[in-house]
């Protein structure tokens, strides 16, 4: 199993931290960056200036989202990171949600699978270098009836084949990721969990199109907090707001796929009041609803001995690529929680 980091939105004046702790990673040997993107900083920018200032590991969209970019759009970018990074790029794509895609791209998010999939198989039809043509229920090209012709991509990405990656959630999705994808990106994985609410959806895909496992990347992303195993709970208190902002108002009441995800944890009835109070304005209500359990299943949390037992966890449950978001008030904090993930890593025989 492989160890990532992701810096997740880049801003709030952390510019040269996420830097130092992405140059960090690569020091200590670290797989793979990763960079998001929602309504503000955008994933493209930040990778190209990882990738400028970094020398091995690979640096990753989590996500690209597909309804801010037309998918030549996409191939185009992907293509010039991996000729600029020397062939580390990797890609992933997400829908985002209903929120992000209607109000802030104008977007309908309809049918999302549907797009999903079309949207692949443009990118990776221009990336390949053909000339761009496709007929479909979301996207003609070239338009017809006009100037338009079959065009090929100019650039030559560093690889033949750039890893793509698809963010699941839903059952659905998932399946459509194994079938279609070189990698699932994970959010709030719980190792006892993770064969029920993801793996066997994941494999269904795969079998759909005559493959197995192997060489796919399941790729969760944990916080990670270091501290004394007495602290556990006071170290996943600083979860409780991150944790209740998605379960409880990430997307609308009758689609919020993170919600979804932990009622199908067994959280049913903490995932309705969570939800309920968050959208009722009691954000600290909604926080304080979050079981303590929820979260230290979905984070790395305690000493480097309790974090490599929960690492060797995810390793036996089928996880490729292990991704930790460090935690920290400062930089330092930062970095050493990014140091004892290489550190906990060793003790579990995982690197």
């Amino acid at each position: 199993m492989q160890l990532g980091i992701n810096l997740g939105y880049w801003g709030g004046g952390m510019y040269a931290d996420n830097l130092a702790v992405a140059r960090e990673a690569d020091r200590l040997g670290y797989a793979v960056c990763w960079a998001a993107e929602a309504y503000g900083s955008d994933a493209a920018t930040v990778l190209s200036w990882v990738a400028a200032q970094t020398e091995r590991i690979d640096v990753g969209s989590a996500i690209f989202q597909i309804p801010a970019r037309q998918p030549a759009m996409t191939a185009m970018t992907a293509a010039t990171l991996d000729a600029l990074s020397g062939g580390r790029f990797r890609l992933g794509l997400g829908v985002s949600g209903p929120q992000v895609s209607e109000g802030w791209y104008g977007v309908k998010f309809d049918k999302p699978l549907a797009r999903t999939r079309e949207y692949v198989e443009i990118v990776r039809k221009a990336m390949s270098r053909e000339r761009l043509t496709h007929e479909g229920e979301h996207w003609t090209l070239p338009l017809p009836g006009g100037p338009g012709k079959p065009i090929k991509l100019t650039v030559h990405p560093q690889r033949e084949h750039i890893p793509l990656y698809i963010a699941a959630i839903g059952p659905k999705n998932l399946e459509q990721t194994g079938e279609i994808a070189d990698g699932a990106l994970l959010i709030f994985p719980a190792a006892e969990h993770l064969e029920e609410t993801a793996l066997r959806h994941l494999r269904a895909g795969r079998e759909k199109a005559g493959k197995t496992m192997e060489g796919f990347d399941v790729v969760p992303t944990l916080p990670l907090a270091l501290g004394d195993d007495a602290r556990v709970a006071e170290l996943a208190d600083t979860f409780r707001p991150y944790t209740a902002l998605y379960v409880g108002g990430m997307g609308s009441r009758k689609q919020n796929f993170y919600n979804q995800l932990a009622q199908r944890m067994g959280y049913e009835k903490e995932a309705a009041e969570i939800q309920d109070k968050y959208l009722a304005g009691d954000k600290e209500g909604a926080a304080a609803a979050v079981p303590q359990q929820l979260i230290d299943s979905t984070t790395l949390l305690g000493s480097v001995d309790r974090i490599a037992d929960r690492m060797r966890a995810y390793a036996d449950a089928g996880v490729t690529t292990l991704t930790l978001a460090p935690a920290g008030f400062t930089l330092d904090e930062r970095i050493a929680a990014l140091r004892a993930g290489t550190e906990a890593a060793e003790r579990a025989g995982l690197a």
